[in-house]
């Protein structure tokens, strides 16, 4: 007996109805990355080994994908190195590309190599898939896309606002409402650890901070102390704990705050610029606030952060994100090229889309019109008015063969057609079809000489 074929752990097959879906959400971010400026490119889905590994931390590089040469690739290992069974050593000798992670690095790459085809400032989007060799769990998988947008090669801030614009573009035209554009700036965090002292420990610091809608202030304190903060640090970080009022008055408060830090007010200041004009400008359905204890990507970061939250009502972790950074291609020795980029979580969207019922009622649609087959003469004239209806842009089809009629309308069901059409022997002689309303049940004729006037009634 065969086998029963499996999938690897953390991939997934896709329905016609989700890949429908997921089109639906790719078009519309597609569509308004095109509108802000953005020009689309693809890398290859593996690259050389040394472009990925390192790039990530340690725990990131365990995570990539390797990938093993073609060939007999153990023939260039010595018996030596076999037999200390050490894998980093024997994996550059067996390995020298892999899948990429991300398409952050590739792109760093791309602009590095590209850099005298490229006018910068340089707005490029990039839709594909990447792999990381993660544990499979709910909502995380080995394989899945990434939607980024990056603009490199400017500093100023307005691509930030243009980014928060991007946000509530794509998320308004997607009907969903409430969605909570949080901003912070890395240099804000940076200004608290210097103000109070603890500079060296900016990533304990903020990483406790980062926990506070989860454990709360007294234990974020905890933490704070456990991870080497003194007792005069922690009360300093005290006012952050119950900053409130509009984005503005915030601001002030951090302003009062920075203020012996040069750069901690240059982040406030930052933020400051961003929030009013965007005041000014307005948005649509998206809010934007300030979030003081937003800390994603602390070693990447140099600038804004963003991170965007799904709407109250719906349980679930950020559905999008990013932030500025200084020196995207400085990894590949191209120092100073600024960058700010976002991305969108396509896998989550989809979730809250579904959990909202938001997708369009007919997005499952993939068939309008199906003739029934009533025998070879009479499928010929079926696929005649088959071709005329696919002509004006209808989603139209023949049954291929002449089976019974009760399996070809339960055919039609399954695949949610709503107008069933009908030639049999007495139309051929009348030079007509009858339609038949699957929804409503009533039946209607019209001649072979008038199909237009059908495809006007479905408009």
């Amino acid at each position: 007996m065969a086998k029963k074929p499996s999938i690897p752990k953390g991939t997934r097959d896709f329905t016609p109805s989700e890949v429908i879906k997921r089109n639906y959400i790719f078009d519309i971010v597609k569509k308004h990355f095109q509108t802000f400026g953005f020009q689309p490119i693809e890398t290859p889905s593996f690259e050389n080994s040394d472009t990925l590994m390192g790039k990530y931390g340690d725990e990131g590089d365990r995570l990539i994908f390797k990938i093993l040469n073609s060939g007999d690739y153990l023939s260039k290992v010595d018996e030596a190195l076999y037999s200390s069974k050490d894998s980093n050593s024997l994996t550059s000798k067996i390995s020298e590309k892999a899948l990429r992670y991300d398409l952050t690095v590739p792109f760093a790459r791309y602009v590095v190599m590209h850099q005298n085809e490229i006018d910068f400032p340089f707005k490029r989007y990039q839709i594909q898939p990447v792999w990381r060799a993660d544990r499979p769990q709910k909502g995380r998988f080995r394989e899945f896309y990434q939607c980024d947008a990056d603009v490199v090669g400017s500093d100023s801030l307005l691509q930030e606002i243009e980014f928060v614009q991007l946000y509530d573009a794509v998320f308004t035209d997607l009907k969903l409402d409430g969605v909570n554009i949080k901003m912070n700036n890395r240099k804000i965090l940076s200004g608290i650890a210097e103000v109070i002292g603890a500079q060296d420990l900016l990533i304990d610091f903020t990483v406790a901070l980062d926990k506070l809608d989860k454990i709360g202030e007294d234990g974020v304190k905890k933490e704070m102390a456990e991870r080497g903060l003194t007792a005069e640090a922690i009360a300093k970080v005290e006012p952050l704990f119950s900053l409130s009022g509009s984005n503005l008055e915030q601001l002030e408060s951090l302003k009062e705050l920075l203020k012996d830090s040069e750069t901690g007010s240059k982040g406030v200041e930052e933020l400051t610029f961003i929030v009013r004009t965007i005041q000014e400008m307005g948005l649509q359905s998206a809010k934007l606030s300030i979030d003081v204890t937003l800390a994603r990507g602390l070693n990447y970061y140099t600038g804004a952060i963003f991170e965007v939250g799904a709407p109250e009502e719906v349980k679930m972790g950020s559905i999008g994100g990013g932030g500025r950074y200084d020196d995207l291609t400085g990894i590949f020795g191209l120092k100073n090229v600024s960058g700010v980029g976002i991305s969108f979580g396509l896998d989550r969207i989809y979730l809250v889309l579904e959990e909202l019922n938001l997708f369009p009622e007919a997005i499952d649609q993939s068939l309008q019109v199906l003739c029934v087959n009533f025998g070879e003469k009479e499928s010929i004239a079926a696929l005649k008015l088959v071709n005329e209806l696919r002509k004006a842009g209808i989603k139209a089809d023949v049954y291929p063969s002449s089976t019974k009629m009760q399996k070809q309308m339960k055919y039609a069901n399954n695949r949610n057609v709503s107008y069933v059409v009908l030639i049999g022997e007495q139309e051929l002689e009348s030079n007509s079809f009858v339609v038949k309303n699957m929804t409503e049940g009533s039946q209607k004729e019209y001649s072979l000489h008038t199909v237009a006037d059908f495809v006007a009634s479905l408009s």
